[in-house]
């Protein structure tokens, strides 16, 4: 199958092409889905070397995609290194797991909520009451 593709496509892709003819089901709903969360305006926590594949598909097609997009870890799967590279992107989590499942994404999950409440609740140094440098 992938050899029937190969032999219909050009060695460089347009997005919609990869998908069509590489990416399977599962990559195609998953790019789709970073496409509509991210222009709904919701973060985006991408698991794994398939969602990191399709995500990357997703910003091939919308660049400004990249700003909704957190990668939660680099898996052990050798090209997810490469896929992240491509996308300049760097993940919250290299422990080198190969468990699939989100569970890169369960563990990076309080990471982001850690993060978005310091964002949203830490006082600046004017609600403090600060008043200058020390």
């Amino acid at each position: 199958m992938l050899e029937a593709a190969a032999a219909r496509t050009r060695a460089e892709l347009g997005p919609d092409t990869a998908l069509r003819e590489y990416g399977g089901f599962e990559s195609v709903m998953l790019a789709g889905a970073v496409l509509g969360a991210a222009g709904a305006g919701k973060l985006v926590l991408v698991d794994g070397f398939i969602a990191t594949v399709s995500a990357l598909a997703a910003v091939r097609i919308s660049p400004e995609v990249m700003g909704n997009l957190v990668f939660a870890h680099r898996s052990a799967e050798p090209g997810h290194s490469a896929v992240l590279e491509a996308l300049g992107a760097g993940p919250l989590l290299d422990l080198g797991m190969r468990l699939g499942e989100g569970t890169g994404a369960l563990l990076a999950w309080p990471i982001v909520q850690a993060s978005a409440a310091i964002l949203r609740d830490m006082a600046s140094f004017e609600s403090a009451g600060v008043s200058g440098r020390t």
